[in-house]
């Protein structure tokens, strides 16, 4: 079976996504540069609204992009201005960007571990893995707070819109990389089963009210 492509890196600038995949693509690694943006633009500002640029890897490559990305920030740590906004940032802040890595860049997460270590408050490589693992855990967790999501799902399905039946399909199927590249569903499993019962909805009233409206 062929292995999938998982996104690993998402950009709002075309050419810093082919950076990523030029510098990846030096180490012998497959990657997929996909092109997710808006084809409209609702702000007409052309400020970049609506553009996404995702590079994809298979999942067996991601531990090895992670550390071909953390050894060039660690290159990179000593030429930073003296004004850079994370210098300023306390203990525990810095702690916070080495624990919830997966949302700071690696540039970011270098640096905050060399400032960690020169105020005393070094973090072992041991810590760090136990950190990450711990990370995993929190992520693999449903996203809470669908109620809404579903209410509207049942509303408009017996409308017979495509949106009940786009909410339906997005609640049963929906799924979230984490930072190890395991997939996973993003909803927790009643989540789910409404979704699936949405969708059924939907496509029963689209087909009922597509009929009625022939019929007349």
């Amino acid at each position: 079976m062929k292995e999938e492509f998982i996104t690993f890196e998402k950009f709002n600038d075309q050419n810093s996504a082919k950076e990523l995949g030029e510098l990846i693509a030096e180490q012998n690694i497959e990657f997929l540069l996909e092109d997710n943006s808006l084809s409209f633009d609702p702000t007409f500002a052309n400020n970049g609204f609506g553009k996404e640029y995702c590079i994809k890897l298979k999942k067996s490559d991601f531990e090895k992009a992670n550390k071909i990305l953390t050894d060039k920030a660690v290159n990179e740590i000593n030429d930073i201005d003296e004004d850079y906004y994370l210098l300023s940032f306390s203990d525990d802040e810095l702690i916070d960007v080495v624990s919830k890595s997966d949302e700071w860049n690696k540039f970011d997460v270098s640096l905050a571990k060399k400032l960690l270590k020169e105020r005393g408050k070094e973090i072992t490589p041991e810590e760090i893995e136990k950190i990450k693992q711990q990370r995993i855990v929190e992520l693999s967790k449903p996203e809470e707070g669908q109620k809404v999501y579903i209410i509207l799902g049942y509303l408009t399905a017996f409308l017979g819109g495509f949106l009940g039946i786009f909410i339906g399909w997005h609640l049963l199927t929906y799924k979230k990389t984490l930072p190890n590249g395991n997939r996973i569903y993003a909803y927790s499993e009643n989540d789910r089963k409404q979704g699936n019962r949405i969708l059924i909805i939907s496509g029963i009233f689209f087909v009922f009210w597509l009929t009625i409206k022939i019929l007349n």
